[in-house]
């Protein structure tokens, strides 16, 4: 894997906290905490777009099987 190196400004407390994770989990290196919670996060946006696509599709399939279909055609 290809990686690049960055430099970023953190506040204190986020800086311990990263540390205490790294020990409390046996991390490699601070990157390796930051790695993690950089790919949560992105989990959690795509599981956000994954939803919002869903209930677009719903609702469009309700729509589908309800125009002019009864149950009796069934």
């Amino acid at each position: 894997m290809q990686v690049e190196k960055l430099s970023i400004s953190l506040p204190a407390s986020l800086v311990q906290f990263i540390e205490g994770y790294k020990v409390a989990h046996d991390c490699k290196s601070r990157s390796q905490v930051i790695e993690k919670a950089l790919q949560l996060l992105r989990t959690q946006e795509l599981e956000e777009a994954y939803r919002e696509a869903s209930a677009e599709v719903e609702n469009d399939w309700d729509i589908t099987i309800t125009d002019g279909l009864t149950d009796e055609a069934w």
